[in-house]
């Protein structure tokens, strides 16, 4: 927007968003405000926590139905999801995972929309996946010692998650 429609935006009291630049010698190079790369990464959320509810839906339908697993002939695949961990009072972990990420998906798709209670509730989420999956790597690694692909797959996804979120700036900052 050039200086003078700028002035006369001002004058007829029409309020438009300064865009920032940044200059260096004759380079203009324009840079993003505050709450358009907060709304791009809670988007970028909301994508990913697509991705990880798929990988929960494909692994609760499984420990549904009792149908094997095409992971690749892994016998660890098998021993990992058919261990005691693989359940919580009777309900599969991989259930409960694919409800948590359909919360990520609701929730930041709230908060790219500038819901402020959304935010806050993505954040708790994300912290609760966050530390689950540390317990399930644990389990996996000491405990059971195999490796299921497919859970290795989700807790790359937690992990995105949890950097995702830290990354947004906070509501504090224009």
């Amino acid at each position: 927007m050039t200086e003078d429609k700028r002035n006369r935006n001002a004058e007829s009291g029409v309020k438009t968003p300064a865009r920032r630049v940044f200059r260096h010698g004759s380079f203009v190079i324009p840079t993003m405000t505050v709450s358009r790369f907060r709304t791009i990464l809670f988007t970028v959320a909301a994508i990913v926590a697509v991705a990880g509810l798929a990988d929960a839906t494909y692994l609760s339908v499984q420990a549904l139905t009792g149908e094997t697993l095409s992971c690749g002939g892994s016998p660890d695949c098998f021993r990992v999801l058919g261990s005691s961990y693989a359940k919580v009072a009777g309900i599969p972990v991989a259930m409960l995972g694919a409800l948590a990420y359909l919360s990520v998906f609701a929730f930041a798709t709230f908060a790219a929309f500038g819901y402020a209670r959304a935010r806050t509730l993505l954040i708790t989420i994300v912290g609760a996946m966050f530390l689950a999956t540390l317990w399930f790597l644990y389990v996996q690694a000491f405990v059971l010692h195999a490796y299921c692909r497919y859970c290795l797959f989700s807790a790359a996804i937690t992990f995105l998650l949890a950097g995702l979120v830290i990354a947004v700036p906070s509501s504090q900052e224009q």
